[in-house]
């Protein structure tokens, strides 16, 4: 009866009148029953409403291709647009989407049961062809998937059925389930092949799609999920800087500022009617030397920068304490695989200056890539370049704009710094970034052994087996690779009060990007 009453409108005065008539007389009482009914109220889901959403980076090479996504902003269209087989909740299950099942008897074969009743957004019905299309995508060199190196181990893909799919690995992955769930895995309709909208079955259908300015999705009338999503329409799209995004968020111009960065957080928690969101699943920004240019071909340099960084200082003071120290490897202590026994490295400027001499660079003009496009990059360069001062080692920051950063620089200047959003699992993470065929290797990092070892760990049963050897491939990572990894940043997203429904999710902030499903705006 108070919920009742609250969503009409009624004041705490007209509460505590009618809890008076209906014999309620204790005051105490009469509140904390009108604090819990408030409560209740807030979080349950009202439809309607219209949100505007800021990132921190876009492009114009921005894309509604799943396969090819690479960004913040395209996790967020594709999850907004379409649907996964699986997915990973806030506690890291893996729950089923699309499909009503994932199953094998001997993690190889794998049998894919596929909801019924789901439609895509030009009415054709889900069926096993469009999972069949979408997965053997990520095969063919032509598309360019960003995860072809996952997805070649699917040796065969077929229909069985027009609701069954039969998935065949190359070898034993029991981590199949939990692939299905990553953001470029989508289904597409069978036979796309432009992606200029957005043809899929998700909660939202594309309106507009303007890479490198704005995306708009209207709420889905059909969507397969009772009661989803909440919302009439949202609005996504980058501001990059970050005063002029939490600005935006405090002037009201937008409900949702996503990756604030801490100097912000002082300013944006004294504002009344605004929230922090703080998610921290493994999200890090690493300085890559690639160790086929110079001056990361030689080991000693790789070494010694590794020694120069200042983990506690970045922790400190560039992120405001929104950080644990890293040791150089990208598993986070929250999985379980994180071997403990690996410590970071110590800052020590000398130990730094002796490799550095006898990397015969001490003292040149060695040239670091640094942008706003990868969070707190510009603080650490200057951390790195503060420390490199008191040894005579002369880093030469170079900024750039966010805009081109992703294509002009990221993987390709000698030394540089990258932004790795969280991923569930160690062997997605060594796939993606670490094997020597991976399509993200900053570092170009090569070794027969860690692909051997990755095999080896990805068609393991043996739990035990499997922490053994994802251990020691995070210590040759932190040994060999040309990435620095110095600390695992908790991503903070700010919004209004009047946001409600977004949870920490591992996959990364805005609630693993797909917050746009399932929140809501209170009245």
């Amino acid at each position: 009866m108070v919920e009742s009453a609250i969503r009409r409108g009624a004041s705490r005065r007209d509460l505590m009148r009618m809890l008076l008539a209906g014999g309620i007389a204790s005051t105490a009482f009469g509140s904390g029953l009108i604090a819990r009914a408030t409560d209740a109220v807030a979080q349950t889901p009202v439809s309607g409403g219209n949100l505007k959403a800021a990132g921190w980076s876009a492009s114009t090479a921005d894309t509604l291709d799943p396969a090819k996504a690479s960004l913040s902003t395209d996790y967020v269209r594709c999850c907004a647009f379409y649907n996964r087989l699986t997915f990973i909740d806030k506690g890291g299950a893996v729950r089923m989407e699309l499909a009503e099942s994932v199953e094998s008897g001997d993690a190889k074969v794998w049998t894919v049961k596929l909801r019924k009743g789901v439609t895509f957004h030009d009415g054709k019905t889900l069926t096993s062809a469009d999972v069949v299309y979408s997965l053997k995508r990520h095969l063919d060199p032509a598309v360019g998937s960003k995860v072809n190196s996952i997805a070649k181990q699917m040796s065969e893909i077929k229909a069985v059925d027009p609701s069954t799919v039969e998935i065949t690995l190359a070898n034993p992955n029991g981590d199949l389930p939990t692939i299905l769930g990553m953001h470029h895995f989508m289904i597409i309709a069978d036979g796309t092949t432009t992606f200029a909208k957005a043809n899929g079955t998700g909660a939202f259908v594309c309106e507009t799609f303007e890479p490198g300015v704005r995306s708009i999705g209207l709420k889905n009338k059909n969507y397969w999920k009772s009661g989803y999503p909440h919302l009439d329409s949202f609005e996504f799209f980058a501001i990059s800087d970050d005063a002029a995004r939490v600005n935006a968020l405090l002037s009201g111009d937008i409900q949702l500022a996503a990756a604030i960065n801490p100097r912000s957080m002082r300013l944006v928690e004294s504002q009344p009617g605004v929230l922090l969101s703080r998610t921290t699943s493994g999200n890090y920004t690493d300085l890559n030397m690639r160790l086929d240019m110079s001056p990361g071909d030689k080991k000693d340099f790789v070494e010694g920068v590794k020694y120069l960084l200042n983990r506690e200082q970045i922790q400190k003071s560039a992120l405001r304490g929104l950080a644990e120290i890293a040791n150089d490897q990208p598993i986070p202590p929250s999985n379980m695989y994180y071997n403990a026994e690996l410590k970071p490295k110590p800052f020590d400027p000398q130990k730094a200056k002796a490799l550095f001499q006898k990397a015969g660079v001490l003292g040149q003009p060695i040239p670091v890539v640094t942008s706003e496009a990868a969070n707190s990059a510009i603080d650490m360069a200057m951390v790195l370049q503060q420390a490199g001062q008191g040894i005579g080692m002369n880093f030469d920051i170079k900024r750039v704009p966010s805009d081109g950063y992703w294509s002009n620089y990221w993987l390709k200047a000698p030394m540089h710094f990258g932004n790795i959003n969280p991923r569930p699992t160690p062997d997605i993470l060594f796939s993606l970034l670490y094997a020597s065929s991976a399509p993200w290797n900053e570092s170009q990092y090569k070794s027969e052994k860690f692909d051997r070892l990755l095999l080896e760990a990805r068609g393991s049963l043996d739990q035990a087996r499997r922490k053994q050897i994802y251990g020691e491939m995070q210590v040759m990572i932190a040994e060999e690779a040309g990435t620095a990894i110095p600390v695992f940043i908790s991503n903070v997203d700010a919004h209004s009060s009047k946001l409600k429904g977004l949870e920490p999710n591992p996959l990364g902030g805005m609630m693993g990007y797909a917050f746009a499903e399932y929140v809501w705006l209170a009245s």
